[in-house]
């Protein structure tokens, strides 16, 4: 098929033909098609938009350029997706909690992509495999209840390509390509149960409600078609969710909570996203059921235990565990002081996942290596009262010319205001097969 007239059709705002989208996924899986014009039919994409039958279309294709498994692991497979922010540590925190409490949760996750972080990226920090065999990745979840792995060659090998390229020719924010992108990847793992937490605010990949609404609903209609018990959760990214923000960083903070030394909106937002993953999995009925049990998997360690567990499994060193101190190095360790006195007003949550991405935490090319070490603390929220000089973050970074073009980002990314502001919010709205409940 003529690829440069496939791009044309699209860049004329025109819709895709079902042969013409399964020529681009076929392209995209065997390398046929050069990055190039693959790159071009994304911004098309990206530009003019897909219409439903466009995008189921496309989530099909990319689920079936590979392997779709069955996966057999002594119970409901489950699996749980982000669409991306800023010390968005979710993963770590609800994955060994749920674990602890009888799910399976069959976990595949993604690098850093744009502005947000990656779960694969912080598991390899601290020396864990992400590149499990089938095998494996199955047997360690009927033995401990959860594995999470990065994306195989053999599972929608297309939509690993795609990734790559989205990350870097800005075609990131698009509602076809994130929702194809997900459920693709969730449908050829085989997850019967998919929790979705679709982010709202200037750290999101749609920061618009309006726009998470949509996408939120797009990919709930993608599962429930295909078969599959979906539901998504609109949560708040104005701010980044946990304090950590960097790979060692935020397996630090994900410790710090499961050892009960931590809280806020990240065991808040992960309690909620564990709650409905337990429902998927049959354990309970209700979320208020859910909480209660992961509450009580936290407060007596087996959630700990069970991420002691999984790193040992995946080849890093369990003792992190009880010593999380060891992640928090990095050859400069340096506060930004506030500019004056005033509330924290507003974040620019994007310019500050940059800021990460500029001492090393994140890629600008896809062929970048990532620095483990680097990263920042949060010492503010919007809403708290600052004073001068008084800390907004604690940066950790490798070189001084890293800090330099960091701290500016990230006193630019941060407003302070005389008045005060009112707390950001955290939890938003549920989507399920049956409707939209708000909070």
């Amino acid at each position: 098929m003529n690829f440069p007239a496939i791009i044309t059709r699209k860049k004329l705002g025109h819709p895709l033909s079902d042969e013409q989208i399964a020529a681009f996924v076929k392209g995209a899986a065997d390398g046929s098609v050069p990055d190039y014009q693959l790159a071009a039919l994304l911004m098309a994409i990206r530009l003019n938009g897909m219409d439903a039958r466009e995008t189921t279309t496309l989530t099909m294709e990319m689920a079936r350029s590979g392997d779709m498994l069955h996966p057999d692991v002594g119970g409901v497979p489950v699996d749980k997706h982000s669409t991306g922010g800023v010390g968005d540590t979710t993963t770590l925190v609800l994955v060994p909690l749920c674990a602890a409490c009888g799910a399976k949760i069959a976990k595949m996750s993604g690098r850093g992509l744009g502005h947000t972080g990656g779960t694969v990226d912080k598991m390899e920090s601290i020396g864990m495999k992400t590149d499990l065999p089938e095998a494996d990745f199955l047997r360690q979840i009927r033995e401990i209840g959860c594995a999470v792995i990065g994306q195989s060659a053999e599972l929608a090998p297309a939509d690993k390509t795609l990734y790559a390229l989205r990350d870097t020719t800005s075609t990131v924010d698009s509602l076809p390509l994130i929702a194809s992108s997900i459920m693709s990847k969730k449908l050829a793992s085989g997850a019967q149960g998919i929790v979705l937490d679709v982010k709202v605010g200037s750290g999101a990949i749609m920061p618009t409600y309006e726009g998470s609404l949509e996408l939120a609903r797009a990919m709930v209609e993608i599962g429930t078609r295909a078969g599959r018990h979906v539901s998504a959760l609109l949560t708040g990214m104005n701010e980044p969710l946990g304090s950590y923000v960097g790979n060692r960083l935020e397996v630090k903070e994900a410790i710090d909570i499961l050892r009960g030394k931590s809280a806020g909106p990240l065991l808040t937002v992960s309690l909620c996203l564990g709650a409905q993953l337990l429902i998927a999995s049959g354990i309970v009925k209700t979320p208020a059921e859910g909480e209660s049990m992961l509450l009580k998997a936290l407060g007596d360690g087996s959630g700990l235990e069970k991420l002691r567990q999984m790193i040992s499994y995946q080849g890093g060193d369990g003792s992190v565990c009880d010593h999380p101190e060891r992640l928090a190095e990095a050859p400069i360790v340096r506060d930004v002081p506030a500019p004056g006195d005033g509330c924290v007003s507003h974040m620019d949550t994007a310019k500050l996942g940059y800021a990460s991405q500029e001492l090393g935490a994140g890629r600008k090319q896809k062929t970048d290596a990532i620095d483990p070490r680097v990263g920042f603390i949060m010492r503010c929220r919007v809403g708290d009262q600052m004073r001068a000089g008084q800390p907004l973050c604690t940066v950790y970074a490798a070189r001084e010319t890293d800090f330099e073009r960091a701290r500016a980002m990230i006193l630019e990314a941060i407003s302070l205001s005389h008045d005060p502001v009112e707390r950001e919010k955290l939890l938003y709205a549920l989507v399920t097969s049956d409707g939209v409940q708000t909070f």
